[in-house]
């Protein structure tokens, strides 16, 4: 067995196993710890622009992912080529990537320059904003990389990596992402680690602000009566 297959072919499910068992403990066990954490209160100059920024970005960026890797060719052809779908997706995921960078830049500077914020921020904290800020770094460098082969067989390599992993066919996920470039391979690598030490860190309110509004409309009736 060869490190891409480790790699690519096994590390993905590790890294999923121990995201749903960790978020289950962790919220079985700690739910005073499930929360994001703002630091706003203490320095709230810069942070709604800064903040804002970010979401919008990595939320576009993160269903872009999702979407252009889990769609089959099949589906899309009916749409759009591979080779537009491409373009389609450097275009869009600059933009988005280039709005999140500048909020992430900021969300950094504040996080370390600022006395009070940083005696505020654990470890976790630091490491997840730094591993943010690198693997934005890396998808926006995939653009440049990606501006050399205009024909979408890279993406359709990326896409058939991802959808063999859906389907539990670890070896064929790693066979296919075989001969893609360095820079897809660290930024795919980086992915499922943060996927790993996601229960571990603040990123798990994620789940709660999906959940929210589920909870929310499933909730029973509220009796609020009326004091004398």
């Amino acid at each position: 067995m060869n490190s891409n297959t480790i790699l690519f072919g096994l590390y993905p499910y590790m890294a999923v196993i121990v995201c749903l068992v960790g978020c289950w403990i962790r919220y079985d066990r700690e739910q005073y710890s499930w929360k994001a954490g703002s630091s706003q209160v203490l320095r709230g100059k810069g942070m709604r622009i800064a903040s804002n920024a970010f979401h919008v970005g990595i939320l576009f960026v993160l269903a872009g992912h999702f979407v252009g890797l889990l769609t089959p060719e099949v589906l899309y052809h009916h749409v759009i080529s591979t080779p537009n779908k491409q373009l389609l997706a450097m275009v869009s995921g600059g933009l988005f990537g280039a709005l999140c960078f500048v909020g992430m830049t900021m969300l950094i500077y504040r996080r370390f320059t600022d006395e009070r914020v940083q005696a505020s921020s654990s470890f976790s904290d630091n490491l997840v904003l730094i591993l943010l800020y690198i693997q934005l770094i890396l998808e926006l460098s995939t653009i440049f990389a990606s501006s050399q082969h205009m024909d979408g067989s890279v993406m359709v390599m990326l896409a058939d990596w991802a959808q063999s992993i859906v389907l539990l066919r670890p070896m064929e996920a790693a066979a296919s992402i075989t001969s893609v470039g360095l820079v897809y391979k660290l930024h795919v690598f980086l992915g499922m680690t943060l996927l790993l030490i996601f229960p571990f860190t603040r990123l798990v309110h994620i789940i709660s602000g999906v959940a929210a509004p589920v909870k929310y409309l499933l909730r029973n009736y509220q009796i609020v009566r009326q004091s004398r």
